[in-house]
């Protein structure tokens, strides 16, 4: 890494948990639309999840994702294959062997793998073809219909709310699978401090565990929603014990990655209220100018713990190799946020109008 003029130069950042919808979902985003964010905000690899349509559960239903992606993608794009039968979370498990190949690990994300037997035989089979579950850890039965967190703003507004539970106790029931089966497990987008605190654990007893958490867990919490669409994710955006739990594992390492769960809709989709609106945001365009700025700019971590949480830990994780690229940012020049300017189709984020330095500029030498 080199500083020098207001630039930083460091290697080119890798995303582990990106919906590139495509595939079904071009209204939302195409794979040229959502690669050509993430290469102008610094990316070189985005690993995408299998919310398309077909879902790639077989070789077949894959290979009309991988046409789109050799076709228009702008930056390296990895796939993950399902790892139920249609994406369904229960039932049938998708056939590992076959696809493991092709794919760089095995994810239902948006569903919980509900019952403990599937989730162990898919460990068992993903650990004999030396792969890795990326696990959206969710239990369904106590989600209750809710749609915000389950806190002082749902009761206050008379929303329904999503208990903490049903993302910490699936995570505490796949650690224990891990530790069975000795399978590789990468846990998606963590929101709770009892999760910081079952991951911690189990990176202290040597298991082969990761996560990630995104920017907007580790800045807002659900004191900053309002009744708008556009503050709407899943999981939620919880307390503010749940937000200062999940710095202090960013600080101590038990968080690997920041990841930004990139999830592009119609601003139809997305301009419905907090109840009706779908879950996601977009994050490609945000994700580095907010970590820098209110992260390493204020001195609560340093550069090169930013460059381990959003490139090189990632590509370990997915052993992708020593970087090869290198990207230029402008850490001096201020400039504010505003969805006109990306170049994703998605639009919604909760974070226009703030005031971020970290611009892509031209690439390194």
């Amino acid at each position: 890494m080199q500083k020098s003029q207001g630039l930083v130069t460091i290697p080119a950042l890798v995303d582990l948990h990106v919906h590139l919808s495509g595939s079904g979902f071009s209204y939302k985003e195409t794979i040229y639309s959502g690669t050509m964010a993430a290469g102008t905000a610094g990316y070189s690899d985005l690993f995408t999840m299998p919310n398309l349509n077909p879902v790639p559960d077989t070789l077949e239903h894959l290979q009309t994702q991988m046409d789109i992606i050799q076709r228009d993608a702008q930056v390296s794009v990895h796939p993950y294959a399902s790892i139920t039968m249609g994406q369904r979370g229960m039932g049938d498990l998708v056939d590992f062997e076959t696809l493991a190949p092709y794919v760089a690990g095995f994810s239902d994300d948006g569903r919980g793998v509900q019952e403990e037997d599937t989730m162990l035989e898919a460990m068992r089979r993903c650990k004999a073809v030396d792969s890795i579950i990326v696990a959206h850890c969710e239990v369904d039965s106590l989600l209750r219909g809710g749609y915000i967190h389950e806190g002082r703003y749902a009761q206050m507004h008379g929303h329904r709310g999503i208990c903490s539970e049903s993302e910490w106790k699936e995570i505490e029931r796949d650690i224990r699978l891990v530790e069975q089966t000795g399978c590789r497990f990468h846990v998606c987008h963590i929101s709770t401090k009892e999760s910081v605190s079952l991951i911690r654990e189990a990176k202290r007893r040597g298991l082969p565990v990761t996560c990630e958490t995104a920017p907007h867990y580790l800045l807002l919490t659900e004191n900053d929603l309002r009744e708008n669409g556009w503050w709407k994710m899943n999981p939620p955006l919880r307390g503010e014990a749940d937000r200062d739990a999940l710095i202090e594992g960013m600080l101590d390492g038990t968080i690997d990655v920041i990841a930004t769960d990139h999830a592009p809709h119609s601003l139809e989709e997305k301009n419905r209220g907090l109840e009706k609106s779908a879950y996601g945001i977009v994050g490609l365009e945000t994700a580095f100018p907010l970590m820098y700025t209110y992260f390493v700019d204020k001195g609560i971590i340093t550069l090169d713990r930013l460059v381990e949480l959003m490139s090189t830990n990632g590509r370990k994780i997915m052993g992708l190799g020593k970087p090869t690229e290198w990207v230029n940012f402008d850490v001096e020049t201020e400039y504010v946020i505003d969805h006109h300017n990306f170049l994703s189709m998605g639009k919604a984020q909760p974070f226009d109008g703030w005031l971020v330095k970290g611009r892509r500029v031209q690439d390194a030498e």
